[in-house]
């Protein structure tokens, strides 16, 4: 169980989020909801994720689900931003899990503004570990 955040643990169902402090975590955060039992990724895989991405204690700004399209990228080669390079590694297909990215490894100062996305933002994303490979 997070000591950060609640997340429903239903593997490819568009998630929630709830909450459990107002300030974020200092660091990147990688928690486990749901292990999968697929490979490990490693730097060079080609991913297929699920995700819902919000602001720390404030709106979701994109997610996968409503579009019933992954999202296909290749990580740790700088396609997506360093939180997501960093904090996928490791993980196994089939994985659900929440990774708490301070803005140094998301936008940083500048945000994506038209997202809802300010300069220094935490960002929260549930991903779904679809396909690796």
């Amino acid at each position: 169980m997070s000591q950060f955040v609640k997340v429903s643990e239903n593997f490819l169902r568009k998630p929630t989020i709830e909450f459990l402090q107002s300030e974020a975590p200092a660091g990147l955060e990688v928690e486990i909801i749901r292990e999968g039992a697929g490979p490990e990724i490693k730097p060079g895989d080609h991913l297929q994720c699920h995700y819902l991405g919000q602001v720390w204690n404030g709106e979701v700004f994109d997610n996968s689900y409503d579009r019933n399209q992954p999202l296909e990228f290749t990580v740790g080669v700088g396609a997506v931003i360093a939180g997501w390079d960093r904090g996928l590694l490791g993980i196994r297909e089939g994985s659900r899990i929440v990774l708490s990215i301070p803005s140094d490894m998301g936008y940083g100062d500048q945000g994506v503004p038209q997202a809802g996305i300010q300069g220094g933002d935490t960002l929260v994303f549930v991903t779904d570990v679809v396909k690796v490979g």
